[in-house]
């Protein structure tokens, strides 16, 4: 028997937690590895179990279901089926971007055909379109809107942290190590991913390694080679490379 495709439920309705999970037991090559009646449960659960494909509620309370997307990383990003109330001028975003959506109350004609397609993605392991899409939409729905908080983990729990408490940020390997002015936290992220993400006018990076809240720069001072030392409101000191002078800008 061929793998089984890991699917994951998101959705805060109880109601209709059970009948997506009615649906997809009927189907045998589908495997659901986890359902969750929230979107910090989703992104725990994600990050976790390495789903191939995620029904998504989208209105959900705390973090919505495109806050949900906005915190998971490329490499990980599952084929995603949207499960939505939206309003059909909303869903006119859906019918270009998305893989496929299911409006409630939803049919089980509609659920079967919306499954048939993306078990069809997942087969032709068209994981670079998945992505596409899910970047296009999120853009769509955004309108490339910076992320105000991230979700970190601290201990055994979650929590969201502003953007503007960041003071800065350095590579650690195939993570980020988030500095505020009393912690530090490690999500699993990209710098590439975090400058995209986050707000231009304040972040800026200023080593391939190396990105900081301008908010929180107190002065500049010339170094070596052209090379500067940013000087934090803590009393950090961080190596500006010439290769990335946008702050001097700024500052100048």
């Amino acid at each position: 028997m061929e793998s089984q495709i890991r699917t994951i439920i998101v959705d805060d309705e109880l109601l209709a937690c059970r009948r997506l999970e009615k649906l997809l037991k009927e189907d045998k090559e589908i495997d659901i590895t986890a359902v969750c009646k929230n979107g910090v449960e989703a992104i725990e659960q994600i990050h976790e179990k390495n789903p191939d494909l995620l029904f998504l509620d989208i209105q959900m309370p705390e973090i919505n279901g495109f806050e949900v997307l906005q915190h998971i990383e490329t490499d990980l990003m599952p084929a995603t089926i949207f499960v939505t109330a939206y309003n059909e001028y909303a869903l006119k975003a859906f019918e270009v971007h998305a893989l496929d959506y299911l409006m409630k109350p939803f049919s089980k004609s509609r659920f079967n055909e919306a499954l048939g397609r993306v078990k069809n993605i997942i087969a032709r392991e068209a994981q670079s379109n998945i992505d596409e899409k899910v970047d296009q939409l999120l853009k769509f729905v955004h309108n490339d809107e910076p992320l105000s908080r991230i979700l970190v983990k601290s201990s055994d729990h979650y929590s969201f942290l502003k953007s503007e408490d960041i003071v800065w940020i350095e590579a650690a390997g195939n993570y980020v190590r988030i500095h505020t002015s009393s912690k530090k936290h490690l999500i699993r992220e990209t710098m590439t991913n975090m400058v995209e993400k986050l707000d231009s006018n304040l972040f800026f990076r200023i080593h391939r390694s190396t990105i900081v809240n301008v908010e929180k720069v107190k002065e500049l001072e010339k170094w070596f080679h052209g090379d500067y030392k940013v000087v934090m409101d803590n009393g950090e000191k961080l190596t500006m490379s010439r290769n990335y002078k946008e702050l001097l800008d700024r500052f100048s």
